[in-house]
C-alpha cells in the first residue's frame, strides 16, 4: 500500500514539474487580462484598495475609529483588513468559475484541471503582492503626518514575518478555490450564492471594527473560529502593532489552512475526471 501511495505522490510532483512553466504562463495571462484595455492598467493594484481605504474611513471611521484604543491609525487598520479579505474574496471567485472560462481549452488539451483554478488564485495573489507596495506608501504616509493616530505606529523587525499570514492565506484560499471550481460545475447557482456569503462575511470578520465592541459572547466566538480573522490578526500583529505574532493564532490558522488544503485537494481529486463531461 505504501508502494502504490509513494508512487501515487511521485506521479504528481512529476506530472507539476513537467506543467509549472504553463502554470507560471497561465497565472502571468490572468493577471494580463484582468487589467486589458484599461488606461491605468497594474496602477488599479494600488488605487483600487487606496480609494477603498479612503472612502471606508471616511463612512466608518467616525463610528468605528474612535471606539477602541487598541485601533492605532484607523485608515491603516482598515487597509491591512480589506487587503487580506480582497484577496481572499477574488482568488476564490476567480478560481469558482475557472473551467467555466477555459473550457474550450480543456476539451481540446489534456492539463492538469487543477492549473486552472491553481493560476486563477495565484494570479490574485500577484495582485496582493503589488498592492501591498500601496499598504507601505500609506503606511508611511500616516507615520509622517501623524493623521488620524498614525504617529502610534511602529516599525520592529517583526514586520519581516508578514509573509507568513500571507502564505497562511495563499494556501487557505487555495483549498477553498479548489472545492468550489469543482462545486461550481456541478451546481451554478454556487456562484451567486459564493457572492451573497462572501458579502455577509465581510462583516463577520474584524475589519471595519475591532472585536472588542462586539459585547454578544456567542458572536465574539463565531468571529474567532472564522479563520480569516486569525489571519487578518496575525498580520495586524507584524504591520500595525509591531509585535510578535499570537502563538494560539498562528498554530490555528496553521492547522485550518492545511486541512482546507488537504480536503481541496482530496475532493478536486474525488472529482476532476468528471469535469469534463458537465462543461
Amino acid at each position: 500500500m505504501k508502494v502504490k501511495e509513494n508512487r501515487e505522490l511521485n506521479h504528481g510532483v512529476d506530472m507539476f514539474n513537467k506543467y509549472k512553466n504553463l502554470l507560471k504562463e497561465l497565472t502571468m495571462k490572468n493577471v494580463k487580462l484582468k487589467y486589458r484595455n484599461s488606461w491605468l492598467g497594474i496602477l488599479w493594484s494600488f488605487l483600487q484598495p487606496l480609494l477603498n481605504m479612503i472612502v471606508l474611513s471616511v463612512v466608518f471611521g467616525g463610528i468605528f475609529g474612535k471606539k477602541s484604543d487598541l485601533i492605532v491609525c484607523y485608515p491603516v487598520y482598515l487597509f491591512t483588513g480589506r487587503l487580506l479579505f480582497s484577496f481572499f474574496t477574488t482568488s476564490t471567485s476567480h478560481a469558482m468559475t475557472a473551467f467555466r472560462r477555459n473550457q474550450a481549452i480543456i476539451k481540446k488539451v489534456y492539463v492538469p484541471k487543477y492549473m486552472y483554478p491553481l493560476s486563477a488564485v495565484l494570479s490574485n495573489f500577484v495582485t496582493f503582492a503589488i498592492s501591498m507596495l500601496c499598504l507601505i506608501c500609506v503606511w508611511i504616509f500616516f507615520k509622517v503626518t501623524g493623521f488620524n493616530g498614525g504617529d502610534g505606529l511602529e516599525i520592529t523587525w517583526y514586520a519581516l514575518l508578514c509573509f507568513v499570514p500571507m502564505l497562511l492565506l495563499l494556501i487557505f484560499s487555495t483549498g477553498v478555490g479548489l472545492i468550489l471550481s469543482v462545486l461550481c460545475v456541478y451546481f451554478r447557482d454556487i456562484e451567486y450564492i459564493w457572492s451573497v456569503l462572501t458579502q455577509l462575511l465581510f462583516y463577520m470578520v474584524p475589519i471595519l471594527y475591532h472585536l472588542e465592541t462586539i459585547n454578544t459572547k456567542w458572536m465574539v466566538f463565531v468571529i474567532k473560529i472564522n479563520p480569516l480573522y486569525s489571519m487578518i490578526e496575525l498580520f495586524r500583529h507584524c504591520i500595525l502593532y509591531g509585535q510578535m505574532m499570537s502563538w494560539k493564532l498562528l498554530v490555528y490558522a496553521t492547522v485550518v489552512s492545511l486541512i482546507t488544503l488537504g480536503i481541496g485537494i482530496l475532493f478536486f481529486n474525488w472529482k476532476s475526471d468528471d469535469i469534463i463531461y458537465h462543461l
